[in-house]
């Protein structure tokens, strides 16, 4: 049989890779000329950058799995940090860094030594910590983050320093609106774990050539194809099979899964079910990374660093990146990133630029860091669906016969993530095998 897979991204790849570890012969379509999707690989300045900084979980298994399965080492092409929340020294911030201990003591250890806390701030953590274990990180009754804090009796500190970032940062939606259960779900798979589940993973390599690539490769080496650059017009069924037409391509295949983001299967899906289209029309938050190039010998302290955002005085930065401490050959690049950025990207580009660059200067209290050699901004305006509360996410399964969907959109435990995006993928992948 005959199976094409419609997109490669992170869950395409991922079903792709299953379907042909299965011995299947499967064919990936995407439109893009870099795979990846909303993970991918950028160039800009010489320089191999990502359209968006991303942290991966010690928690994400079927992601660090499947990178073994097409030959990357995780080990090498990851950076394993310790859990932590680390401000700036300069600013009123905090430091929260979990020790090498099995857990729950890696993280009493992180509340006994953090600094920028009161007793007041650790008591309210260990609360919730100790109630969220008893309720196994379990909400039956969904409501947003910032109700469910109240409901803990959180500090406004502790919320301005780790649960707001934290929020933001997992689940792309401001906590007044993010659902508490895909949160504490989240929270459970890497704080409520094993120790090496709630570790920080920085990709030393850039976001295609963490996955993507390798996917392709290990595709193509078992007589599977990838067709990059096609941009898929029209699905239609017929004679039990499916014709997928694009650009400079027409062929029928026996199985499909159609790995697209939900807007673009919204659109190719649309002429062929209107129930099933209605069931991809989600509200989207933007995701901004800023990218600031200095003198190579501009380094931080540590490869991250978390950041007060204020939008009154127009300090948007949440998180920033030390790149040269990723990969030596970009010293002096740091990345700033911008969850939920709509108010941010309004400023326009040079201007975000500016201000992010005047906000690593002031926490820092570092004046060089206010002027760049060059700076470069990129939105992804669709980033991930605003995962709000009681939010219905479609199943992979379709009423179309031999088609379906992957994505990190669909019905899962996760919000939109890279292990989101591959989980849907395998799942995908199993049902077109039965």
């Amino acid at each position: 049989m005959k199976f094409a897979v419609i997109g490669a991204g992170w869950a395409g790849c991922a079903a792709a890779v299953e379907l042909t570890r299965r011995g299947k012969h499967v064919t990936l379509i995407e439109a893009a000329r870099t795979a990846g999707g909303r993970a991918r690989r950028v160039e800009h300045e010489g320089h191999h950058l990502d359209n968006g900084q991303h942290i991966l979980l010690g928690a994400y298994h079927d992601s660090l799995r499947l990178m073994q399965t097409v030959g990357i080492t995780p080990s090498q092409a990851l950076l394993r940090l310790p859990l932590q929340m680390r401000y700036p020294p300069g600013c009123d911030g905090m430091e929260f860094i979990a020790g090498r201990l099995p857990a729950p003591l890696h993280l009493l250890s992180a509340l006994l030594t953090s600094r920028g806390l009161s007793v007041g701030d650790k008591l309210s953590l260990a609360r919730f910590s100790s109630a969220a274990r008893w309720m196994n990180w379990r909400l039956d009754i969904d409501c947003s983050v910032a109700e469910l804090l109240e409901r803990f009796e959180q500090t406004e500190r502790l919320i301005q320093l780790m649960w707001r970032p934290l929020c933001i940062s997992a689940l792309n939606t401001p906590p007044e609106r993010a659902s508490a259960r895909v949160f504490l779900k989240t929270l459970g798979d890497s704080l409520g774990a094993a120790r090496s589940c709630s570790d920080m993973l920085l990709p030393t390599r850039d976001l295609s050539a963490l996955f993507p690539d390798a996917a392709i490769n290990y595709l193509e080496k078992r007589g599977g194809k990838a067709h990059l650059g096609v941009h898929v017009r029209a699905l239609n069924h017929q004679a039990h099979q499916w014709q997928i037409t694009g650009d400079d391509f027409d062929e029928c295949f026996d199985k499909v899964i159609v790995a697209t983001p939900a807007y673009a299967a919204q659109t190719l899906l649309s002429p062929l079910n209107t129930a099933l289209s209605d069931t991809l029309n989600f509200k989207y938050e933007p995701i901004t990374t800023c990218f600031l190039k200095y003198d190579s010998s501009v380094r931080l302290a540590s490869p991250f660093f978390a950041l007060r955002d204020h939008a009154e005085s127009s300090q948007w930065g949440q998180f920033v990146f030390d790149r040269g401490q990723l990969d030596t050959t970009q010293a002096g690049l740091l990345a700033v990133v911008i969850s939920a950025s709509t108010a941010a990207v309004a400023m326009g580009q040079a201007t975000l630029a500016n201000a992010v660059a005047q906000q690593l200067a002031d926490v820092f209290q570092r004046k060089e860091l206010a002027t760049t050699e060059w700076s470069w901004v990129i939105t992804e305006k669709r980033a991930t669906f605003a995962c709000e509360p009681n939010l219905r996410r479609p199943p992979n399964e379709t009423a179309l016969n031999h088609l379906w969907l992957a994505g990190d959109y669909t019905e899962g435990d996760y919000p939109a993530t890279i292990e989101g995006a591959v989980q849907s993928g395998l799942r995908a992948a199993s049902l077109a095998l039965q």
